[in-house]
This record gives C-alpha cells, structure tokens and sequence, in this order.
C-alpha cells in the first residue's frame, strides 16, 4: 500500500498574515460597535434624564401642588446622609421649594422599618409654616387586600383614601402626643385586621415631620447640590 501523502504545512509568514488580517478583522467589528454604542447612549440619555425628572415631578405633585413654588424643585436640592429619624439607610434627596423667594416646603423620603411585611417607603412634603402638606407610600409589602390600604392606588376608597386624614396636620394639630392609631389612644383611623401597617405610617410620619420642623432652618439655608451633615453633640 502506498503512504498518504502530507498536506504541506503553512509557511510561518503566511500563519502570521492570516493572525493578524484575523485581529484586524476583530478590531475593526470591535471599534465599529463601541462607536454605534457610545452613539446609542449619546442619544439616549437626554430621554432617559428626561423620563426619570417626569417621574420625580408627577411623584412630588402628589404630596405636594405645582402652583405651591415657582422654582426648579429638581435643582434645589441636596443630599442627605442615611438618617435613623427618617429610618433611610442610604443616601436619599431633598428638594426645597420656594415661593417667590420665599421657603415654601420640604419634599423627602422616609421610612417605617416596622411594617407588617417589612419597611414602608414613604414622600412626605412639610411646608415652611409646621404643617404637613401630604405623605404617600412609595413602597410596601402589605398583604394585598388587608394592610395594602395605607397606598392611596390600592385603597378601595378612592374618594376619602387613608393616607388623605394626614394632610395638613402638624404636631400642634394633633398634639404630638396624639399622633397614634385610636387603637392606641390617638386620633388617627385604622382599618380592621391591618392595624399594624397604620402604625407604622403613622409613627414614621409624626417622626419625620419633627426631624424636618428641627432642622428645616439650616435645610433651606444649604446651597444645592451640596451634602446635608447633621450636628450632633
């Protein structure tokens, strides 16, 4: 039998073409999609900036009226560190309205750690004059359809929603004593069988709306975009 005959091996220079017309191929689709990527986010991201301010306005008009400040609310704000007060945990934002110049309200977040399902996010808005303007629940494990009430888009009673009996209070109106459920000698209502979810919004209210009477002077006095660090003695 006659032996097989042995394909002829690639001469070095021609091994080395072929690497590097391949690495020039790789390259070449590498740049041309970095390019239409970086293009891509480039057009983007003005309507994504633009999506998210929407979606900070429409969630502020609810706790608090267009027609209450004439400023840029998004732009005159600043951060605040995690706070025990307000139960955050993480950087969060506060926004300064002003009428004419003048303080007009606080908008911020907040939290109740001792839902019933776990932590509450709440917005509160605290106008200049002590009374709380509106809160809202911005996040919630409640049970669907018992403690869920406490979120104004779940309540069944759409025309006088819990959460509603907040606006306008102070700790003056009612006494901060009274700031509880009647369950627990308060003034505010809770709903059978899901009385612990209202004590937690009503607690965390009555707390944030003290932390921003007690520091409200220095809040409105910070420039925007700056860092809020609270004096502790």
């Amino acid at each position: 039998m006659s032996e097989t005959t042995p394909l002829p091996e690639t001469p070095p220079a021609s091994a080395l073409r072929i690497a590097l017309r391949t690495a020039a191929i790789l390259l070449a689709f590498t740049l041309v999609f970095t390019a239409l990527m970086a293009g891509s986010y480039q057009l983007t991201q003005p309507v994504l900036r633009a999506t998210a301010a929407d979606a900070k306005r429409r969630l502020i008009a609810e706790v608090l009226p267009p027609a209450d400040y004439d400023n840029d609310l998004l732009a005159d704000a600043i951060d605040l560190p995690p706070t025990a007060e307000l139960g955050t945990t993480e950087v969060t934002r506060l926004y300064r309205a002003r009428k004419n110049g003048a303080p007009a309200a606080l908008v911020f977040e907040a939290a109740a750690p001792d839902g019933y399902s776990g932590r509450i996010g709440l917005v509160l808005a605290v106008r200049a004059d002590g009374r709380l303007a509106a809160v809202r629940v911005t996040q919630h494990k409640e049970t669907p359809g018992l403690g869920d009430y406490i979120d104004p888009k779940k309540d069944k009673n759409k025309a006088a929603p819990w959460i509603a009996q907040f606006d306008g209070r102070s700790l003056e109106d009612p006494p901060a004593a009274k700031w509880r459920v009647k369950k627990d000698g308060g003034v505010f209502d809770q709903r059978a069988g899901a009385t612990i979810s209202a004590r937690a919004v009503t607690h965390a209210t009555a707390r944030a709306l003290a932390w921003a009477l007690a520091h409200g002077e220095q809040l409105y006095r910070l420039p925007a975009g700056t860092a809020y660090q609270e004096n502790r003695p």
